[in-house]
């Protein structure tokens, strides 16, 4: 059993409250660009596998479940590389995640990276994958740091 630590984002209510807002502002302005919200459900899992997120590994593959992902590829994200079952939208989106999420790592987003991102995705596109793997990893950082608990099972 973990220790129970204090909920940070419990603690500065408003704080979290304004974090909220913006990943809603950024779901709308990735729909509005015309990503397919379970790409976006992609970005977050991968994330949060990446940063040992429990809490919302659990909270976005039931997400993304009920948006129709499939099992086959909610099981496989973690090695999306090895496999056909990724379009290039969500295979860009997934390498951008690991390299934004792992940035203490890569430094940067190299170049040729960047390239294939902003191929097969708008400028609008783009800021919406790049916004959105910012917030999960906000998320992330604040669920691991409280060592946030999974919410009772729901069948």
């Amino acid at each position: 059993m973990t220790e129970r630590r204090i909920n940070v984002g419990n603690e500065l209510p408003e704080a979290f409250g304004q974090l909220r807002d913006i990943r809603v502002l950024v779901e709308k302005a990735a729909v509005e660009a015309g990503l397919d919200m379970r790409l976006i459900e992609l970005i977050k899992i991968r994330a949060s596998q990446i940063n040992g997120c429990a809490y919302c590994l659990d909270l976005h593959t039931r997400d993304a479940r009920r948006l129709g992902e499939d099992d086959r590829r909610l099981h496989l994200v973690a090695a999306w590389w090895e496999t056909d079952l990724y379009s290039p939208q969500e295979r860009a989106a997934l390498a951008l995640t690991e390299t934004i999420s792992k940035l203490s790592q890569s430094q940067d987003v190299p170049d040729d990276l960047y390239a294939e991102a902003t191929s097969v995705f708008t400028k609008e596109q783009y800021a919406a994958v790049v916004w959105s793997i910012s917030v999960i990893n906000t998320f992330n950082r604040l669920a691991v740091t409280s060592r946030k608990p999974l919410p009772a099972r729901v069948a």
